[in-house]
């Protein structure tokens, strides 16, 4: 299989989930990635992330953000295993991490001390509030970022508390851009011959997503406000409704999908209601459109609905997460991975970009220290000084 990123060399130093995801995402494109982990510390601290553990130092929230990398043992405090980093260093093109913002100076992992080794290496930062401010020394995790950016308060139900999403979408949006960053200053980094810092705070991540609606508030001084039900500010029908057995989500984006819905439904009477006449009148009428829409549509299951009205208007069922894993247009997005400690493989999902058509190749995650030797080996243990260092 075609791998863009073959040949591209990563070290990382990294814990959990933000940093992770996003040299997972690069070494599942052919990079090189190597988790540089200091033994002293049990490694990678998801490493010992529960409920479920894959012998000793091992676990499957570990290996769901960490397959297809090489792990490393080494102690970048210690002088010996320092040196060795080093070595390493001159054979790398970037050097990631996702430490506390204070933290890349004071283990010197920045581009002022790693610059002075290899002039044209990249040295990616992904840290809570970035590594500058007052405010660089401070843990923060994804849910603290969601909390100040407003994004819980735009998320749930009008008479809800405020909501946070059901996953850590900026962790996985902050790994993302820190990979984008990473492999753009790369770029550029072999083309002048200079590296530099990247610099990624989850903060900044967690404000660039109000997207559109921060435009809004910067410049109409409107606020978004949560809807029913889910429910697009400014489009209707663009939101959930009852079944006889769950959910559907429904979004008539366009004038084109509002009449397609219609007609699938055998509700021709909608179109030629005034008060559904266009997008503003059924804005400005949602809640009885709503009610019109819960009363037909509940007469049916999710799936006959799916049935009738799937390619013809945007809908979707609304799905727990076995309806969504067990859906047979998610069976290709699921791989199983070999693992000495899991009889049988560890199913997981895959990463999502194709190249050529096809999911790249999988791997599981190492165990903690268990390509030292080979990186040695090849890398490293060339001369008696070398192997004396290890």
């Amino acid at each position: 299989m075609h791998q863009p990123l073959s040949g591209l060399r990563i070290l990382t130093i990294e814990q959990n989930g933000a940093g992770p995801y996003g040299t997972q995402l690069l070494a599942s494109l052919g990079a090189d990635v190597i988790k540089i982990e200091n033994p002293s510390a049990g490694g990678d601290s998801s490493r010992s992330a529960g409920p479920y553990f894959l012998g000793e130092y091992d676990s499957e929230f570990y290996q769901t953000f960490n397959r297809g990398k090489r792990s490393m043992a080494l102690d970048l405090k210690d002088r010996g295993d320092r040196r060795i980093f080093e070595r390493l260093l001159s054979t790398a093109d970037a050097c990631a991490n996702n430490l506390r913002g204070d933290l890349p100076a004071a283990l010197k992992v920045d581009f002022a001390h790693l610059g002075q080794i290899k002039p044209d290496i990249v040295c990616a930062h992904l840290s809570a509030y970035g590594r500058e401010g007052e405010r660089a020394h401070w843990p923060g995790y994804d849910h603290l970022m969601q909390a100040e950016a407003g994004l819980m308060a735009m998320t749930g139900e009008p008479d809800a508390p405020p909501t946070r999403f059901g996953m850590s979408m900026v962790d996985y949006m902050g790994g993302t851009m820190m990979a984008l960053g990473l492999v753009s200053a790369v770029l550029g980094a072999r083309r002048s011959g200079r590296g530099c810092d990247v610099d990624v705070s989850l903060y900044d991540v967690a404000l660039h997503q109000l997207s559109y609606p921060a435009t809004w508030y910067l410049n109409e001084g409107k606020c978004a406000e949560r809807h029913e039900r889910s429910a697009h500010p400014s489009v209707a029908p663009s939101q959930m409704f009852r079944t006889a057995d769950g959910w559907l989500f429904v979004m008539c984006q366009a004038p084109k999908f509002w009449g397609a819905f219609c007609r699938a439904l055998g509700r021709e009477d909608l179109l030629a209601n005034p008060a559904y006449a266009d997008m503003a009148a059924r804005k400005a009428n949602r809640e009885r459109l709503q009610e019109e829409l819960d009363a037909f549509l509940s007469q049916r299951t999710t799936a006959e609905w799916m049935k009738r009205l799937g390619g013809v208007t945007p809908v979707a069922p609304v799905n727990s997460m076995s309806g969504a894993l067990g859906a047979p247009q998610a069976r290709a997005m699921i791989e199983t991975v070999s693992h000495p400690d899991k009889p049988g493989g560890l199913k997981m999902v895959r990463d999502p970009v194709r190249i050529n058509g096809a999911y790249a190749p999988s791997c599981r995650a190492p165990k903690l220290g268990e390509d030292t030797r080979d990186i040695l080996d090849d890398m490293l243990c060339d001369t008696p000084e070398d192997r004396a260092a290890e």
